[in-house]
């Protein structure tokens, strides 16, 4: 195998296979990656098992062949070639060396056989559908940062994509939740994914899905079954199988009676919050929020370390009320808010408080309170 590409090509293409592989595992193949070369393209597969991405890059062909090689190893080398290279891989398969070349500087890197690689089963799709990339990087985008880290509720540690019924119909929705905070963003149902079976999408999937959302104009092929998932764009396809497990009846808490309203300038809030968190050390974080007319106070009392206060104008007209959120939710929660203003429901001290964007009931987030 031998063929010559451009270094910006080449480095984006290893980048991906790189970020798939695990750095800590057992199985030596599987911190390589298979590079195949024929006609005019060559193709770099890298697998965790549970997640295969294939990234194919145009290149000049001279002799097609495949081997595999530490992915981690050769996307420092190409990352650390200078801008513009033209870069030369061949392969010596009798003597088990890939070397690298690019004007002066020559490596050459140890080898495995291609035929040990394992390529994950190919799965027959139930639904396969389209759907632009700034659609799909908004409803994992706003979802992800409630994915619960938790690993025996193994079950919530993914995104939770389904077909669901909007308030204007039929929806393409992804809910995450952790237990204290839920995120519930929704799209309208492209055509063709109405028969789609919902699917829990894996934390590390979404982390490397984010890397294919970035190009505006791209259209994201979907393709859903029972136990995988697979995304696709022309270059790019990266194939996962699904967390095999029943996600909670989220609608359940979901407030509907809240009637509590306050609106606020979602950036100012979210730098107050960062503010009076600052003086305390504790990971919890308790911030109280007391609400009057128009006005709200947040306060942080650290016995440890110190006190503080900030107050901020706000558009509310109940009556008083005082309440406890961890702040590191609150920031994260503020942080989606695309819009200028944030509305946040309340109902009492002790049931949970539903945030959303102004009028805007696509995206909405619950967090619950703590005690202060």
């Amino acid at each position: 195998m031998k063929f010559s590409i451009e270094r910006g090509v080449l480095v984006k293409a290893v980048a991906q296979a790189q970020s798939v592989v695990e750095r800590r595992n057992t199985i030596p193949i599987l911190a390589n990656v298979l590079i195949e070369a024929s006609g005019e393209t060559v193709s770099f597969r890298a697998t965790d098992l549970d997640i295969e991405v294939v990234d194919k890059a145009l290149a000049q062909v001279e002799q097609a062949g495949s081997t595999t090689v530490s992915a981690v190893t050769l996307h420092e080398i190409v990352r650390k070639l200078p801008d513009g290279a033209l870069v030369t891989l061949t392969d010596d398969a009798g003597k088990g060396r890939l070397t690298v070349e690019a004007g002066r500087s020559m490596f050459s890197l140890a080898t495995l056989p291609k035929e040990d690689f394992p390529v994950m089963a190919s799965s027959e799709y139930q639904t396969t559908f389209k759907a632009p990339a700034p659609v799909l990087r908004r409803l994992f985008d706003k979802s992800k940062f409630a994915i619960s880290t938790e690993e025996t509720r193994y079950y919530l540690n993914g995104v939770y994509m389904h077909v669901a019924d909007g308030e204007e119909g039929r929806v393409l929705r992804c809910v995450a939740t952790d237990g204290h905070r839920l995120a519930r963003i929704d799209a309208p149902l492209p055509a063709e994914a109405e028969s789609m079976p919902g699917v829990i999408v894996p934390r590390k999937t979404v982390g490397e899905l984010r890397k294919l959302l970035d190009d505006d104009e791209a259209e994201i092929t979907v393709s859903v079954s029972e136990t995988k998932v697979r995304f696709a764009t022309p270059t790019i396809t990266l194939t996962s199988k699904v967390i095999d497990g029943t996600f909670p009846d989220y609608s359940r808490v979901i407030p509907m009676g809240n009637t509590r309203r306050m609106e606020v300038d979602a950036g100012d809030f979210a730098k107050a919050v960062d503010r009076v968190a600052t003086v305390s050390s504790e990971r919890s974080r308790a911030v109280k929020l007391a609400l009057e007319e128009d006005k709200l106070v947040l306060s942080v009392n650290a016995p440890d370390s110190g006190a503080a206060e900030e107050e901020l104008v706000v558009a509310y007209a109940d009556e008083r009320l005082e309440i406890g959120f961890n702040a590191k939710y609150l920031l994260e929660i503020a942080s989606q808010v695309d819009r200028e203003n944030a509305v946040f429901m309340f109902n009492s001290s002790g049931d949970p408080t539903l945030m959303r964007e102004g009028n805007d009931t696509s995206a909405i987030y619950v967090v619950m309170p703590m005690r202060v």
